[in-house]
């Protein structure tokens, strides 16, 4: 089954998810700013998320996490949690 890493990001508003993912893109540091603003337990990790099958996180993050280029910040992407930024760090 294929597999794939990821690292997120999850706040409760579109409107920040957008300001960080401005962030991220103009030059910051993924895991940095998850640290400093990610309401999930992984920001301790940066966003790290590991390894994951199919199925085994919410609809729209899959959908998101099996079909997006790798290491390309993807997102807002609007799940029950709230407003995810992620990037796809290794799929296969």
């Amino acid at each position: 089954m294929v597999q794939a890493t990821a690292r997120h990001l999850l706040v409760s508003s579109e409107e920040q998810c957008e300001q960080l993912k401005q962030q991220i893109l103009e030059g910051a540091d993924f895991a940095e700013v998850a640290k400093a603003h990610s309401s999930c337990p992984s920001s301790a990790q940066g966003g790290d998320l590991g390894s994951f099958g199919p199925g085994m996180m919410v609809r729209e993050f899959d959908e998101v996490v099996f079909s997006a280029p790798l290491n390309e910040v993807q997102g807002p992407v609007k799940t029950q949690f709230g407003y995810h930024l992620l990037e796809v760090t290794s799929r296969g």
